[in-house]
């Protein structure tokens, strides 16, 4: 009897959608009698495409270093370390493997996958009958088989780390929403999966800063469906455990905000250059229009496999992409409004109300320079889910508007298979000379050459020596643990000479107690040495070789072409 009446609401959930076409009938019909396949089949599929696009670098970014050089130092001083360059619930979790097993980076990139694994899993079960199936099934089969999500499922960024608590918290979401749509907004029958809900909120905005804003979400959510009760409760779970844990933190840590190192930065107008100065209202919103272009109009299409890798941006493509960009963000609130108006699919306007606020929030933030695809990557299902439900809905209203759709969801599909193959035989033959021991195998070479010389640092180097690095933590994790000094800017920036002032730059080494610079080749462009570098590191070393000639002596150098130079600083 239970089972029936269930089945009963599966179907109500189903039947909220537009009218259909009888292809999409038959089909909505067909995926939901072999759900008991396709799930597993899912499944594997997740697994098997996170095995063969498995990759076992480190990330030219540094972000992901950044994370286990902050794992390592909370494993060495948990209560006198606190990490608040980004949020730091990922770093704390990778204390917990490095400080039992060591500086692994293959476990570490493994349990990532795993993480992946189950984030997929969760979503799945959550999202399950809750749309139609026609959407639900493909935004799924391309989450599973995607190149660009299955590369952050084995990178140690805090991407697959946070998509696991995503999923995890939809799954509760919708548990909790079909007991209050049974049962009423009792705070006696629900209490303990209300605080389940604020423990997910709370760990969602303790992995990613950003996500401080599903709270606001989630209670707008209750507010648009007229539950007032239930908008309250959503702040109160969260509140009841942020204030615990803050009273902790302060006990442990003292007064340091998760927000303040990165909230630091991003207010600056260039992240690398303090003289410009911090950024205006103007500023903010120009940023979330070149963002809205750069990640809505380039980044998403490039994930699903429309765009080659890095495409060259001139001006025909960034107006391609604004175009691009302006289409989705119609969709995108188009959906919201008629949700909003119609209220006739909750889940999909609980999805659509969480995404919006979470890309508001980080393109209004964050400079428009930073350009990854990882800022978007989370929400690469719920962006498919929403853009496929407004297709359909279009496409169902005339004949054969069904078919149209079944094949736009077709080429998507193809997209990003054909995307993932290509990606699998670019990463497979480097991925198995990583694994026979090749550490450098999939490296340009000015990344080779930077590595083996923090490999060299270490090696050869007294234990009391220090030395500047541009991506200290790569150095660090590369150099077998090796402690490096960070340099992220030019320091002592003088404005006139666009370089460091010598003396100020020497006395930070000296109070610093750095002994050795490394100066690498590090190149611009990614893929071609155009010989263009990173030069942050030259502007740093120039000029205290040209007002003090003896102060610093080669002693090293990795690789003939772009070279790393190791530099000793004399007393």
């Amino acid at each position: 009897m239970a089972k029936a009446k269930k089945e009963e609401k599966k179907g109500d959930r189903l039947r909220n959608a537009p009218v259909s076409g009888l292809a999409t009938q038959r089909l909505d019909a067909w995926l939901g009698r072999n759900d008991k396949t396709i799930f597993p089949f899912f499944c594997i599929l997740t697994v098997l495409f996170s095995l063969i696009l498995f990759n076992a670098r480190v990330s030219e970014g540094g972000d992901d270093a950044t994370y286990i050089k902050a794992g390592y130092d909370y494993s060495k001083n948990f209560t006198t370390y606190y990490f608040s360059f980004n949020a730091p619930g990922y770093p704390m979790f990778l204390c917990l493997p490095i400080k039992l097993f060591g500086l692994n980076l293959l476990l570490l990139k493994f349990l990532s996958v795993i993480f992946y694994f189950f984030g997929f899993y969760f979503l799945y079960k959550a999202l399950r009958g809750r749309i139609r199936n026609v959407i639900f099934y493909p935004a799924m089969f391309i989450l599973a088989v995607n190149a660009y999500a299955q590369y952050y499922a084995s990178q140690t960024y805090n991407e697959a780390f946070y998509m696991f608590f995503q999923g995890l918290f939809f799954f509760v979401f919708f548990k909790l929403e079909d007991a209050i749509n049974e049962q009423g907004e009792s705070v006696k029958l629900h209490w303990k999966a209300w605080l389940q809900m604020g423990l997910l909120l709370f760990i969602l905005a303790f992995v990613k800063n950003v996500a401080i804003i599903a709270v606001p979400a989630v209670a707008l959510y209750f507010l648009f469906t007229r539950r007032f009760v239930s908008a309250g409760l959503a702040c109160a779970s969260y509140l009841a455990i942020r204030i615990p844990f803050e009273g902790i933190k302060r006990m442990i840590w003292g007064n340091i905000s998760q927000f303040s190192a990165q909230g630091d930065i991003l207010k600056l107008r260039d992240p690398y250059d303090r003289s410009k100065g911090y950024e205006d209202m103007a500023g903010y919103f120009g940023r979330l229009f070149d963002n809205i272009n750069i990640y809505l109009g380039k980044r998403f299409w490039e994930i699903l496999g429309f765009f080659g890798k890095d495409p060259a941006v001139d001006d025909s493509s960034k107006a391609q992409y604004a175009f691009l960009a302006k289409i989705i963000l119609l969709i995108l609130v188009g959906v919201f409004v008629a949700l909003v108006i119609r209220r006739k699919n909750k889940s999909l306007l609980m999805i659509t109300l969480y995404s919006l606020a979470m890309l508001f929030i980080s393109f209004f933030a964050l400079q428009a320079r930073w350009d990854q695809p990882r800022i978007i990557i989370i929400f690469l299902p719920f962006l498919v889910i929403l853009i496929l439900y407004a297709c359909l809905s279009l496409f169902e209203r005339f004949s054969p508007g069904d078919l149209i759709y079944i094949v736009f969801v077709l080429i998507l599909a193809a997209s990003t298979v054909t995307s993932a193959f290509k990606h699998t035989g670019d990463n497979l033959p480097n991925l198995s000379k990583n694994l026979r021991g090749d550490a450098y195998a999939g490296y340009t070479p000015d990344w080779v050459n930077f590595l083996k010389m923090s490999r060299w640092c270490a090696d050869s180097l007294p234990k009391d020596t220090y030395v500047a690095s541009r991506k200290a933590p790569m150095s660090f994790i590369y150099g077998k643990g090796k402690e490096f000094f960070p340099v992220y800017r030019v320091l002592a920036y003088d404005t006139v000479t666009r370089q460091s002032n010598p003396d100020s730059v020497l006395a930070i080494f000296k109070r610093n107690k750095v002994t050795h610079i490394m100066l690498a080749s590090i190149r611009i462009d990614p893929v071609h040495n155009s010989g263009n570098i990173i030069n942050t590191m030259n502007n740093i070393l120039e000029p205290i070789v040209r007002k003090y000639p003896d102060k610093v002596v080669l002693i090293h150098q990795e690789g003939e072409s772009e070279p790393t130079e190791l530099y000793e600083i004399k007393p």
